[in-house]
């Protein structure tokens, strides 16, 4: 029973991280995309509405955040390849030996 446990103990911390990185770094992209029209009046050319200043902002708030993600992901591989690895113990990543 407690090898059940320790499987299901692992199972959703894989889901939780697909979730979050499989699908939740595209759905910030897309909500950054969403409020750059926002930004942009949305459907300025039918209805010539002016742009929400905010839009723009949360678009770059996103758009910083997917870039923070890949960065992190792109770090990751290429630590794994020098021999090192990513730590978050102290709150930032950094790069420890293995």
């Amino acid at each position: 029973m407690n090898n059940l446990a320790l499987a299901l103990d692992g199972a959703w911390k894989v889901l939780l991280a697909s979730l979050v990185l499989g699908a939740g770094l595209p759905m910030v992209f897309a909500f950054g995309v969403r409020s750059l029209a926002l930004g942009a009046g949305g459907s300025a050319e039918v209805d010539h509405a002016k742009g929400q200043p905010i839009g723009n902002v949360l678009a770059a708030i996103c758009f910083l955040v997917v870039l923070a993600g890949v960065a992190l992901g792109i770090t990751i591989v290429v630590a794994s390849g020098f021999g090192r690895a990513v730590s978050f113990a102290h709150v930032f990543p950094t790069l420890v030996s293995k």
